[in-house]
């Protein structure tokens, strides 16, 4: 079963591990790879994958890219018009998108239209676009196969199941680095701070989301759209350990969860392989040397981008874009020392304070929304 694929993101920590597994499987060809500005890794990645395009979203990084192999027959693109022609390039079947921010939503409606599978690693495509990415899905017959660990972990304990079945689905959180912590505390909570993740090892965005649970209210608005679900039925359970990566929970009262080591590989490949499972090195999990498995609620008191994040969802229309958009300026802020911990969260409220809701977004209506949310972080910082 030879597979095809084009890669959003390949020098960030998803891309990265994603071009492991294709090292791994020589059944898998890289028919294209994009990424942001790092010249010297797309290059090394070119030259062992050969795919037929690259794209940097830098165009004077891109630029460079291009004489840095123009010894090799590969087309070099960049911005947004790379990416568009890499998601509709013919040779791909499927398309990982590892991008950060709402940068993927465009390259993604154009693969669907394409025809082409998507692995899906990038959370704000659906959380702002998701009513218009699944009906585009389902009429175009392609598949969105999730990689977020939690997001694969409730798609692998639905196989099988009756969909109609399901009760609930709990998505877990290991609670950060700050976990525990009074506001007192994360008053003088530091960027530093932020990033030391106790299981994950991610990109800083992803990390300080992890920090504030943004990222997990993320993670809520996602899964609403994977897999049809209301907010009234979705539950985030804190558990430190990071083992149960979620968890199903069915009519007739049975759990489905689906376990392992904190390792982005496994869904990862499982989204690349889908139904089939495929070996995979790499240690195991050792319940004897886990020994305890703990959970908690989360506190939304404390860390009030969760909340947030669940109001978005459930105002729906173009607050969630808002919500998303307030907190990729604020987390570049804080990232930057120019805000604190705190304030990421306050400003996410300032701007959907603001916002006047757009029911029915279009493209067009959701990045106006997003420009205005930058525009009143701008004026308000």
């Amino acid at each position: 079963m030879s597979k095809k694929i084009a890669i959003l993101g390949s020098t960030g920590s998803i891309g990265t591990q994603a071009l492991e597994i294709v090292r791994a499987n020589p059944d898998v060809t890289v028919t294209a790879l994009a990424a942001g500005s790092n010249v010297e890794l797309i290059e090394k990645q070119i030259r062992e994958f050969r795919p037929e395009i690259a794209a940097l979203w830098d165009e004077e990084s891109a630029k460079k890219l291009a004489l840095a192999v123009a010894d090799l027959p590969v087309k070099v693109l960049s911005g947004m018009d790379g990416l568009l022609e890499i998601a509709r390039h013919e040779a791909t079947d499927s398309l990982l998108t590892a991008v950060v921010g709402m940068i993927g939503i465009r390259p993604t409606l154009a693969a669907i239209e394409a025809g082409k599978d998507i692995l899906l690693a990038n959370k704000e495509t659906l959380v702002t676009a998701g009513h218009l990415i699944m009906p585009l899905a389902q009429q175009k017959g392609v598949k969105i196969l999730p990689v977020d660990s939690e997001h694969s972990a409730i798609f692998q304990s639905m196989q099988g199941q009756d969909k109609q079945a399901i009760e609930k689905i709990l998505i877990t959180c290991s609670g950060g680095p700050f976990r525990g912590r009074q506001k007192a505390e994360l008053k003088e909570m530091t960027v530093e701070d932020a990033l030391k993740h106790p299981n994950w090892a991610m990109g800083k965005k992803i990390t300080v989301d992890c920090s504030t649970l943004v990222n997990k209210g993320l993670e809520v608005m996602e899964a609403k759209w994977l897999f049809d679900v209301d907010y009234d039925d979705i539950q985030v359970v804190v558990h430190p350990q990071s083992i149960i990566h979620s968890m199903v929970q069915y009519r007739d009262g049975a759990v489905m969860a689906q376990l392992g080591l904190p390792d982005m590989k496994l869904p990862i490949q499982y989204a690349m392989f889908y139904p089939y499972r495929r070996p995979m090195e790499g240690k195991r999990l050792d319940f004897f040397e886990l020994g305890t498995m703990t959970f908690e609620p989360a506190n939304t008191d404390n860390f009030p981008g969760l909340a947030l994040a669940l109001k978005a969802g459930r105002t729906g229309g173009s607050m969630p874009t808002v919500f998303n958009a307030a907190n990729e300026r604020a987390v570049a802020l804080f990232i930057k020392g120019k805000i604190k911990f705190l304030e990421v969260a306050e400003l996410i409220e300032r701007c959907m304070d603001e916002h006047r809701v757009v029911e029915n977004p279009d493209l067009e209506q959701i990045l106006a929304a997003e420009a205005e949310a930058y525009e009143i972080i701008e004026r308000l910082k």
